[in-house]
């Protein structure tokens, strides 16, 4: 039996040397994931919880890994101290991990990213800084949201409610400034932008904070975009409505940071949360499903065994939770593949010892590039949706929720989905089924309670108190003052042209501060030509009046479209008529009339020299005679002379 059991094993290796391979390839008993996070942040301690969830789901899932424990080891670093953060994290990659969860912020996330290319350790990130790109960082694999597309669903919104300037605040690091670009972008491609930004610093003293917000009223922009993170974001919100900064006219869009927090703490205190009435913010959606509502269940159970027994699961949570999950489903096939979990040394690493950072202990990961592979051929439905990347290492389908804080609670006015790039009442899982939809007549939300407690859109803009006001140029003419002119009485300019611009001005969606200025002395019309020039050297910044668009100016300056056209006219000069018998003579003078007359004297003359010798008619006394060279002269003006025909 033996010898029979032997001679087929020979025969397996003989025929299916690789397959033999694959399946005697034991898999290790035990594999290491690490994660880097802030504890004390909110963020830090519901990822902490999802990490814990996910591995005791994992580990108990007799289909996924067949028998391998998935561990974890987990890496307290600082986010808001930049150098202290890169050192933690880079102490961590000395341990030989397979993959990384985190880092929660961008700052480290980029720093870790170089090390993860050079050790070959897939990093599962949720940091959702734009600029971290799996182009320049081929082992970064996003596992939540971009702030590419949250900035165009705030974009989305901003050009939904018809406004064109917006004011942005954000914390001065990587995630905030990053993002601003982000929204900076998205608002053009809406012919939107930001008239006013103003960052500070994650440790700015409240004095430093309020001359924010002081110089933040005194712009234009009453639409104020808000991008930082739960501490700050908070406290900066605790002084609006202390400077009276909450009230009728502002709007208030907190990016995705402010629901988190909401939907991640059981008890916010009343204070804060009625500082932030009528407030929109933006939260990342999740399908509702069984999976979710598993890992809702348990979640207080499992907070408590990690010590954050007053954190609830938020969407990062379940962002993270998945993403423990497509490490393992990705081992799983790295496994079945043969797939075996080895570390070197790195040799440019090698010979740079010294200090407490000890380079040489990091090891590259010998099959990362595999175990990549394999991340990004995840496809399974998880609790945060559809976990599938796109060629750009993103999630697939994202979209967001548009929410109103309102009361004690948040209500979703809509969504928004990448899927059309419109806001819409439809849940974008219910679209996906169906040829996107990308005409701007079907966009719609339900109805917002803005700051001050009123359904009143806001204008978004107000005139602002310390702008600079445009020197308009206005023609203080003589004549034809119907157009243009000063009105001695009060001082100001008047007239056609001057009605034409305030009505103008009405239809814009944002403030234009100017003032006339009168350019003549209204004695006499002013010279139009030096008008010119003069917005040209830029004492004027623009001008009005009933202002000719000739060629050469049209080199200089832009002008609108005309509104008074004459077309075609005939210039005469203005002269008393006769309206006597003798009116027809006026069109010609005494001379003319003269000259006219010689002429048909003349041809009479012509005429008797040629007839009076064949012609009786021509012939008699001497007075008849003449009498016919006049008669026939002047007969000639009514009449034509032709030979009479016998028929």
């Amino acid at each position: 039996m033996e010898i029979s059991f032997l001679m087929l094993l020979v025969l397996s290796l003989l025929l299916f040397p690789n397959g033999i391979c694959k399946g005697l390839a034991a898999r290790p008993p035990v594999v290491n994931i690490g994660s880097i996070l802030q504890f004390n942040s909110t963020t830090g301690g519901v990822a902490a919880v999802a990490i814990h969830a996910a591995l005791e789901d994992i580990n108990s899932d007799p289909t996924v890994l067949n028998g391998t424990t998935l561990k974890v080891q987990i890496k307290d670093t600082n986010c808001f101290d930049g150098f202290l953060g890169m050192v933690q994290a880079l102490q961590f990659m000395e341990t030989d991990v397979v993959a990384l969860i985190g880092p929660q912020c961008s700052t480290i996330s980029h720093i870790i990213s170089y090390v993860a290319n050079e050790l070959r350790v897939p990093l599962m990130s949720f940091a959702s800084d734009a600029t971290l790109s799996s182009i320049q960082f081929p082992f970064f694999v996003r596992t939540g949201p971009n702030d590419l597309y949250q900035m165009a669903a705030v974009a989305e919104v901003v050009d939904y409610n018809h406004w064109k300037i917006v004011t942005a605040i954000y914390i001065d690091n990587v995630y905030g400034r990053n993002g601003i670009a982000a929204l900076d972008d998205a608002l053009a491609l809406k012919r939107c932008k930001i008239s006013y930004k103003v960052g500070f610093p994650s440790n700015a003293k409240r004095s430093e904070l309020i001359n924010l917000l002081v110089s933040v009223s005194y712009m234009e922009s009453r639409v104020i975009i808000l991008h930082t993170g739960a501490e700050p974001g908070l406290k900066l919100f605790s002084m609006v409505k202390q400077l009276n900064m909450m009230g009728n006219g502002y709007v208030w869009i907190a990016t995705d940071w402010l629901s988190a927090y909401l939907d991640a703490n059981s008890s916010v205190p009343a204070e804060t949360i009625s500082g932030l009435q009528g407030v929109l913010t933006l939260r990342p959606h999740i399908p509702n499903s069984k999976m979710k509502s598993n890992l809702v269940s348990k979640w207080n159970k499992q907070s408590k065994k990690s010590n954050y027994s007053d954190l609830r699961v938020n969407t990062y949570g379940f962002y993270v939770y998945d993403s423990v999950w497509a490490v393992a489903r990705a081992l799983d096939a790295f496994f079945d593949d043969g797939g075996r979990i080895s570390f070197s040394n790195d040799s440019m690493l090698h010979d740079e010892t010294g200090g407490t950072l000890h380079l040489e202990a990091m090891s590259i990961s010998d099959m990362g590039n595999k175990l990549l592979e394999k991340i990004r051929k995840v496809n399974f439905t998880g609790v945060s949706g559809q976990v599938q990347f796109d060629a750009g290492g993103n999630l697939i389908h994202p979209a967001y929720d548009i929410i109103n804080i309102i009361g004690n609670g948040m209500r979703t006015i809509g969504f928004w989905s990448n899927y059309s790039g419109l806001l819409s009442t439809v849940s974008p899982e219910a679209l996906y089924s169906k040829p996107p939809n990308i005409s701007l007549a079907d966009q719609h939300l339900y109805d917002v309670i803005w700051p001050g407690e009123t359904a009143q859109r806001p204008r978004g803009w107000v005139f602002p108190s310390n702008a600079k006001q445009l020197k308009i140029g206005v023609p203080n003419r003589f004549s034809f003052k119907e157009f243009v002119t000063k009105d001695n009485s009060t001082g100001s300019m008047k007239g056609y042209c001057i009605d034409v611009f305030t009505q103008a001005l009405a239809l814009l969606p944002y403030p234009v501060s100017y003032k006339f200025v009168p350019f003549g002395n209204g004695t006499e019309n002013p010279n139009y030509d030096k008008l010119v020039q003069m917005i040209e050297s830029n004492e004027f910044d623009a001008a009005i009046g009933d202002i000719a668009i000739t060629m050469r100016r049209t080199v200089t300056l832009d002008f609108t479209q005309p509104f008074i056209e004459t077309g075609l006219v005939i210039l005469a000069p203005v002269k008393q008529h006769i309206t006597s018998s003798w009116a027809f003579l006026q069109p010609f003078t005494l001379q003319m009339w003269c000259v006219t007359g010689s002429y048909f004297l003349i041809v009479g003359v012509v005429v008797w020299v040629l007839e009076h010798r064949i012609n009786d008619d021509f012939r008699g006394s001497v007075r008849q005679q003449i009498i016919t060279i006049f008669w026939f002269s002047f007969s000639t003006l009514f009449f034509a002379h032709t030979q009479e025909k016998i028929l």
